[in-house]
């Protein structure tokens, strides 16, 4: 074997990681649906329930006070991408538990047990995107120039999710009430992050903070496909930092503490 094969960052090994991760990725999505009469359905109906209740209640029950018309298509850029986020880090609180003895025999390297869950629960969120479309062409939604920041959102989302999933991850092991807790703040977070809201929505005061909640901005990104004006730069700017930042920072964490998560696992 030659150097440039045994260095840890060689292309061979990344080859071999991104194989291995695409095949734990496929095994978990055939085993979730392989006993459900629906399937993939089951990814498309769960957001589409929970956008169909919050339309009714904001538009038949209530007189509604947020959001821009077709609030549906609103609700979903938004609700779409948020089922990525809330399932991916509530399933890697146990990234580690569930499997554990094939993390401790493995020789991969062990983020592969995180990254796994974000890319199949990114795959959801892309299978499901052509409900977003239909709803879009049906309320004449109309596509701005914004959809140019879609693969921006999908990939910020993607480190930030990561990050946060490798942080909890380990974590859990030694502070198995974190599992509980990481689940309040998700439900906290859903109602602090602009979902069934826009930013436009929210008190001048306001804007300054909630760009610190890095959903914003990329949910901002996301909306920007039908409604331009969501777009926030500064929301968008600080939403790149903190994604970038929670991704070094789960690495690190990760790094620390993997001798001791073997250990108790």
């Amino acid at each position: 074997m030659s150097y440039a094969d045994s260095h840890p960052f060689s292309r061979t090994r990344w080859a071999g990681y991104r194989h291995s991760l695409w095949l734990l990725t496929t095994r978990d999505l055939k085993v979730r649906y392989s006993t459900s009469a629906l399937g993939y359905l089951w990814s498309v109906l769960d957001p589409l329930v929970m956008a169909g209740i919050y339309w009714f209640v904001f538009t038949q029950i209530f007189e509604r006070l947020v959001g821009t018309e077709p609030y549906i298509v609103f609700l979903l850029t938004a609700l779409l991408p948020w089922m990525w986020f809330n399932g991916a880090v509530s399933d890697s609180t146990r990234a580690y538990l569930k499997d554990a003895k094939l993390v401790r025999s493995t020789k991969l390297p062990r983020t592969i047990w995180v990254n796994r869950i974000v890319l199949s629960k990114g795959i959801e969120f892309v299978l499901a995107l052509p409900v977003l479309a239909l709803f879009a062409l049906v309320f004449a939604a109309e596509v701005t120039w914004g959809i140019l920041w879609f693969p921006l959102a999908v990939a910020l989302q993607a480190a930030l999710t990561a990050g946060i999933g490798m942080i909890v991850a380990p974590l859990v092991v030694f502070f198995r009430d974190l599992e509980r807790a990481t689940k309040l703040i998700l439900r906290f977070l859903f109602y602090a992050s602009p979902i069934v809201y826009g930013t436009a929505n929210l008190p001048e005061e306001l804007h300054f903070w909630a760009a610190f909640n890095p959903l914003t901005g990329i949910f901002g990104l996301y909306r920007a496909t039908f409604f331009p004006g969501e777009l926030d730069p500064f929301a968008v700017g600080i939403a790149a930092a903190m994604s970038l930042a929670f991704l070094a920072l789960g690495l690190w964490v990760f790094r620390r503490t993997e001798r001791q998560v073997l250990k108790e696992i």
